[in-house]
This record gives C-alpha cells, sequence and structure tokens, in this order.
C-alpha cells in the first residue's frame, strides 16, 4: 500500500530502482541481440549503442534506488512516465542506426512495439533485417507484461482511472506492501503470458509457420501487439487452421490474465460469474456474426471465420488483419470502428477503453434515467456481483472525458497537417487505443510513413498517453504536480 509521509532513508529511492532495473533488462535484450546479429551477418551497432546507452544510467539509477522502498503516489507515477518514455527511446536506437530510420520514425516504432500498437513506418519489409522484426516484436513482448505487472500491481493503488475496483481479486495479498504484492502478482501473471506464449508458438509451428514467423507473431499475439514482418500481415500465410489458431489466442490474450490465473488454478466457475467475461464474449461474438453477414457475398463460406479473425484482432487491439478490411463496405467498417472504442478486458494487454468500463457507463446512465422519476431513491451501481464505488465512477467519467478529449484534439491537429478527415479520425482512434492500423493508407496493408512528421510525433504520444490510460501522463500538467512536499532542511543530510 502506498503511503505518505514516508522513511527519510527511502524517500525517493523507488522510482531509481524500477527505471534503472528497466534500463538494465533493455540493455541486456540489447546485448543479446548484439550476438544474434553477428551470427545473422546482420548490423550490430545499433544493438550495442543500446546496449550500453541502458546499461551505464541502468546500473546507476539501481545502485542510487531500493528495491524495498515504499513510494509516494507522486513518485510511483514518475517512475512509470519515465520508464514508459526512456525504455522506447532506447528500443529505437537499433531502429536508427541498423534500419536506417530517421529518429521521429525511429521512436514511432519503437513506441509503438513497447506500447503495443503495432502501427508501422516501414514501407519496405524486403529491406528491413530480420534482427530488427525480431526486436520489434519482443519490444511488443515486453511492453505486454510490463503494462499487466503495472495494472495489476501499481495502478490500482494508485486509484488510477478507477482501476482499485477492477482488480480487487487480483492473485496475491491485499494488505502488505508494494513490493512483495508485485512480485507475487508479476509471478503469477507472468505464469499466464508464458504459458500463452509457449502454446502459440508450438501451434503455429505444427500447423505451418516457421519457427522464426511464429515467435515473430506469437509475440504481437498475446501482447496485442500486431507487428507483423510481412507488409500484407497475417494475410501472408493464407493458411485458415493458422488464423483459427491466431483467433484462439488474440481472444485468451484479451481476457483478464489475473482472471485466466484464478481460473486454471482450481476456479474454472469464475468466467461463468464474471460480468465483464459476458460482455466480452457477448460483444465478439454478435460483431462476428453481423460481420460475417455484411462479408458474406465477399468471401462465402470463409466469411465466419474472416469476420471473427477480424473482431477479435481489434477488439483485443492487437490489429492483425487476415484481408484488407480497409476495402470492406461502410456497414462493415461502422463495426469495427465501434470495436476499437469498446477495447478488451482490463487485466489483459489489450488497449482501449475496456469492456469493464463501458459496463460501469451503461450501468450509471441507467441509474440516472431512473433517479429521474425517483431523485431520492438509493440506486448503487452494480457490475456482476461488485458495487461500485461513487469515486470509481468519477474516475471513470474523468478518464473517458480525457480519453475522447486527446483523440478528438490528435484528429484536429492531424487534419490540419493534411490528412484526410477518415484517416486522421482512424489513426488516432488507433493509436490511442493501441491498435495499430485505421482506415484508408492506414490502414492494415498500409502505412503511417504517409503522414506528415509532426503528425507521427503527436501519434507517439498519443500511443504513450493511451497506454498509460490517459490520466496518469495528464496528471503531470496540473499545478499540484510541481508543488514539492516541504521538507526540514536540517535533515536533508539523513538521505540514504
Amino acid at each position: 500500500m502506498l503511503t505518505e509521509p514516508l522513511p527519510i532513508s527511502t524517500r525517493g529511492r523507488f522510482a531509481p530502482y524500477v527505471l534503472g532495473t528497466a534500463l538494465l533488462a533493455v540493455g541486456v535484450a540489447a546485448a543479446v541481440f548484439s550476438v544474434y546479429a553477428l551470427i545473422m551477418r546482420e548490423p550490430v551497432a545499433g544493438f550495442l549503442i543500446a546496449a550500453g546507452g541502458a546499461a551505464v544510467p541502468g546500473f546507476a539509477l539501481r545502485f542510487l534506488g531500493r528495491a524495498n522502498a515504499e513510494p509516494t503516489r507522486r513518485e510511483a507515477i514518475a517512475a512509470v512516465l519515465l520508464t514508459w518514455l526512456l525504455v522506447p527511446l532506447i528500443g529505437s536506437i537499433p531502429l536508427n542506426v541498423s534500419a536506417g530510420m530517421g529518429f521521429i520514425d525511429a521512436l514511432f516504432e519503437s513506441m509503438s512495439g513497447f506500447t503495443t500498437t503495432g502501427a508501422t513506418v516501414i514501407t519496405d519489409f524486403a529491406a528491413v533485417p530480420d534482427t530488427i522484426f525480431m526486436w520489434r516484436a519482443l519490444s511488443q513482448w515486453i511492453g505486454g507484461i510490463g503494462i499487466l505487472v503495472l495494472f495489476v500491481a501499481v495502478f490500482p493503488q494508485l486509484a488510477i482511472a478507477g482501476r482499485q475496483m477492477f482488480f480487487a481479486e487480483a492473485p496475491g495479498p491485499h494488505d502488505e506492501r508494494l513490493t512483495p504484492r508485485l512480485r507475487h502478482t508479476a509471478a503469477a501473471v507472468l505464469t499466464v503470458y508464458t504459458s500463452l506464449t509457449v502454446g502459440c508458438i508450438a501451434a503455429f509451428v505444427i500447423f505451418g509457420m516457421t519457427p522464426f514467423d511464429a515467435v515473430v507473431h506469437t509475440f504481437a499475439v498475446v501482447s496485442a501487439g500486431g507487428f507483423s514482418n510481412h507488409a500484407t500481415s497475417f494475410a501472408f500465410f493464407a493458411n485458415p487452421a493458422l488464423e483459427w489458431i491466431a483467433t484462439l489466442f488474440m481472444f485468451l490474450a484479451g481476457v483478464s490474465l489475473p482472471l485466466l490465473y484464478r481460473t486454471a488454478t482450481g476456479r474454472p466457475w469464475l468466467p461463468i460469474r464474471d460480468a465483464e467475461f459476458h460482455g466480452y464474449s457477448a460483444i465478439l461474438i454478435a460483431s462476428s456474426g453481423v460481420i460475417a453477414v455484411i462479408v458474406w457475398q465477399l468471401y462465402q463460406v470463409d466469411s465466419v471465420r474472416i469476420a471473427a479473425f477480424q473482431a477479435v484482432s481489434v477488439m483485443t487491439t492487437t490489429g492483425f488483419a487476415s484481408v484488407d478490411f480497409a476495402t470492406w463496405s461502410q456497414p462493415a467498417l461502422a463495426v469495427l470502428l465501434v470495436l476499437m472504442l469498446v477495447g478488451g478486458s482490463a487485466g489483459s494487454a489489450s488497449g482501449g477503453i475496456k469492456v469493464v468500463r463501458w459496463l460501469i457507463i451503461i450501468k450509471n446512465t441507467v441509474r440516472e434515467v431512473r433517479r429521474t422519476l425517483r431523485p431520492r431513491a438509493v440506486l448503487p451501481v452494480r457490475v456482476g456481483h461488485s458495487v461500485i464505488a461513487e469515486d470509481v465512477m468519477r474516475a471513470v467519467a474523468a478518464f473517458i472525458t480525457l480519453y475522447v478529449g486527446l483523440f478528438a484534439t490528435s484528429t484536429l491537429v492531424l487534419v490540419m497537417l493534411g490528412a484526410d478527415f477518415e484517416v486522421a479520425l482512424t489513426a488516432s482512434i488507433a493509436c490511442i487505443g493501441n491498435i495499430g492500423p485505421g482506415f484508408g493508407p492506414v490502414g492494415p496493408m498500409g502505412t503511417y510513413a504517409t503522414l506528415h512528421p509532426v503528425s507521427r510525433a503527436v501519434l507517439t504520444f498519443v500511443m504513450f498517453a493511451g497506454r498509460l490510460e490517459v490520466v496518469t501522463v495528464f496528471v503531470v500538467f496540473t499545478p499540484g504536480w510541481w508543488r514539492l512536499p516541504r521538507r526540514n532542511p536540517l535533515t536533508w543530510w539523513r538521505r540514504g
């Protein structure tokens, strides 16, 4: 549990420790990839520079930090923000040096990877080294597990956007300090995440993928990322069995991983009783059916498979495509646009607004309509068996307001910079929801390279803000953030 004030010896030690650990992890990954690049006889300089650039500050920050430090809210938020800024920055170095991308494009691609967005600026896939494709895939896998740990262990205690309600039953004790709980929760989530990864790789290889393709696409599936090493995304394989396998694992990856963990460890009835799982499944089944009917004339008997794949891919914010859905009719695109705004389950690596938030909004709206007739009635809002606290509903309302405001502002900026309105709108939604492809030139077979460089810089920030639940980012813009707590100047020397 986060507390204030803290003992002077631990004050300010949490953020350096977390940031240093994250940088060291990226540095180790880059060092391993430098060996991989040497073996493959591909450019190695970018990975070496990234390894050095991450290791030096990583060691220094970890030395300054303390593993058992108990952070304030301000420090925990700062650790989250700085980690998701500096790690993609380091991750962009191989893209800049070894793949020849400009700084803005390399940072866009790296941020797209670590935020599990899957939007790309690559136009010539044949010219990109395999090590870069694998580096992008790994960045998504790391970003997926990283954000899951934050969601189930850190954000609920910060009351970020109402997440203290979403994970009331997260695995692990609830009355311990943050660090022991973080370790227990991380271990549980990582177990499920790794199991999905291993299972998906094996299934892909068995049904015809090369090991390299299987690893790249599995990392994208379980992290809800969507990066592919082929310009035509999943359509490259033209294999119905692989599409069904991907659909299944995308669906599982879009379910709350704490729920999967509890289900797999002795409580198989939990999904039946989980309101969000009901909503998640119902939306996917209904939307898949509607799309299948709309595109029947195009694909005939394949329409069910294609519709299910695309609905699951978009709603879980994975962003794979088995066909170029940007060429579909307007009704089919309208369904996909709605799914982009829905998102996956809370506690998964999926982006978007999340199903549980929509359930809260709908239930609260119904309550306000009923209250018009009975203004003095006590009408609690329930989602499943849980009564939603008023502060949670306020947090969800704030999240929705900032979410809509950010994508509307981003759309306006992109239009002012020359983008078509449909492209600007769907690119903004796709980036804030960490989906990847939009419609038109930024569709599943397209690229964001056609947008103005400033537009790509804006969308880089939008991806960052969307991945960190928007509220976490915008708290920095409040005057209170910069108002430092008062300390006794006579005790500064006691720190550490």
